[in-house]
């Protein structure tokens, strides 16, 4: 039987194909000197142990060879527990690529791809059709699957023939639809406003990513090359919150993209696709948590001159202000934060968690609605999506079991606790009231009743001086000094 111990003949061993592994007790003979019998541990090649001790040496060859680059895959499943994975990870209206092809929700979206297919080949050029266009693609599936993860169980349902089809249609659809977005053309083929919003936020899921090289292929095979590049650019663009003149325009890390969700999030960052944001020490503890706290100490909120989610800063000079970001919330800001923290959270995408970092330092500013009215008026922050409950609401939920870098905005946030440890700042900002409302109703009671009996001892005493000043006058009215004269016309 495969696995077990017996003992054989040396002539027998050697004529089995078997694997050997001595033992202690198998280092010496068991019948004399002729060594014509060891006892030894035979384990047949296609016993489970074996199995395993191959798989188990096989890994570690693997891990070293393992290429860096990020495959297309299905979001990580410490995110798919989310109470709204749904909501935030499957498409609304169309599938892209493998992972959701098929399902019958969405049947109806595909003859609209079919559609900006169509027209993607016939302006491609006059002399160019969708099968010679197609047999370019088809030559190149073997390399193109290769940017989707091979341990998913969804890659094993399509053929290459079948998966060059569907690449081949998505690919043309989804650069036909950024053309139509930007230039604003959706009604060429009857496409509404409605679909067109939806559809544009499917086109930055982590399972819905097509491989950038793909596009990039089929950009090649068209005359209007320049144009459609031009168009992923602003599209892009459009989709990363605010930007302002200081923005940097390239949105291309140091290496090769690959899907349009990694493009947002490099355009995010700043052009950078590594980065993640002002760095220092690693982090330390930190007591304050809002935005009103940081107001009772007097720090003031700035906006940064970029909206890159880099561009934090901290200056201490007195009174102190926090510089943030331009950021815009609306019905995509939920799903495009997500998918970017699931593509970051990805076991083969190697990166420091620059939009993770970010998501989890606006969270810790953000406790309450009132948080977000004062980021809201210091115009760091644009809400289209509804009431500010609702916007703080939307970062507890994103930010919920998220692990940030801890050396990311770790120099900002020590230098923010230094002045809430500052006592005199804070006595001077509760005292002076000149940094905050001393109405507010989110004011400190505390520092409520030290602004008013400091005031009370202020004022006391201002009157005290004001009414011996008053007294001094009058007496000198009454008895006024002698005259330059007054001594020598005595005499």
């Amino acid at each position: 039987m495969a696995g077990t111990e017996h003992v054989i003949s040396v002539e027998e061993l050697l004529s089995r194909k078997v694997n050997v592994v001595r033992t202690e007790a198998a280092q010496t003979s068991r019948s004399g000197n002729d060594g014509s019998r060891i006892e030894v541990q035979v384990i047949e090649k296609d016993s489970p142990r074996q199995q395993w001790l191959d798989e188990l040496e096989k890994a570690g060859d693997e891990a070293a060879d393992q290429k860096t680059g990020p495959k297309i895959q299905k979001v990580p499943f410490l995110l798919r527990d989310h109470k709204d994975a749904a909501k935030y990870f499957e498409p609304r209206v169309v599938s892209l690529g493998p992972i959701h092809h098929g399902k019958p929700k969405y049947r109806k979206a595909e003859k609209y791809k079919l559609v900006l297919a169509n027209k993607f080949v016939k302006e491609s050029g006059k002399d160019k059709k969708a099968e010679s266009l197609y047999a370019e693609i088809e030559k190149k599936i073997k390399k193109l699957r290769e940017y989707f993860d091979d341990d998913e169980e969804v890659m094993k349902n399509y053929d290459d023939e079948y998966l060059a089809r569907m690449l081949f249609v998505d690919g043309c659809a989804v650069l036909q639809f950024m053309y139509y977005a930007v230039e604003d053309k959706f009604k060429d083929v009857k496409i509404k406003d409605d679909q067109a919003a939806f559809g544009q936020e499917d086109l930055f899921l982590l399972e819905n990513q097509l491989p950038y090289q793909l596009l990039e292929d089929l950009m090649e095979l068209s005359e209007k090359k320049g144009i459609l590049k031009n168009s992923i650019e602003r599209f892009i663009e459009r989709h990363a919150t605010f930007h302002t003149k200081n923005d940097m325009h390239a949105t291309k890390g140091d290496k090769p993209a690959p899907h349009l969700l990694d493009r947002l999030r490099t355009k995010l960052l700043g052009g950078k696709s590594e980065s993640g944001g002002q760095k220092g020490q690693t982090a330390g503890w930190y007591s304050y948590r809002n935005v009103r706290e940081l107001r009772e100490v007097g720090i003031k909120l700035k906006p940064s001159k970029t909206s890159s989610l880099t561009d934090v800063s901290f200056d201490k000079r007195y009174p102190g202000h926090l510089y943030l970001p331009l950021i815009k919330v609306d019905d995509s800001t939920g799903p495009n934060f997500l998918n970017l923290i699931a593509y970051e959270m990805c076991p083969d995408f190697e990166n420091d968690f620059g939009v993770t970092s970010y998501i989890c330092f606006l969270d810790s500013l953000i406790d309450h609605p009132e948080d977000v009215t004062e980021l809201r008026k210091e115009f760091i922050l644009h809400n289209l999506l509804g009431s500010d409950k609702e916007v703080a609401k939307l970062f507890n939920d994103i930010a919920t079991d998220l692990v940030p870098n801890p050396q990311t905005y770790s120099e900002v946030k020590g230098q923010i606790q230094m002045m809430c440890d500052s006592k005199w700042r804070t006595w001077i900002a509760a005292v002076t009231g000149k940094y905050f409302n001393i109405q507010d109703q989110y004011f400190s009671a505390r520092w409520g009743i030290i602004t008013f009996l400091v005031s009370t001892l202020v004022t006391a005493y201002l009157s005290v001086i004001q009414t011996r000043y008053a007294a001094q006058q009058t007496w000198y009215a009454a008895h006024p000094p002698p005259g330059p004269c007054d001594d020598f016309c005595k005499k």
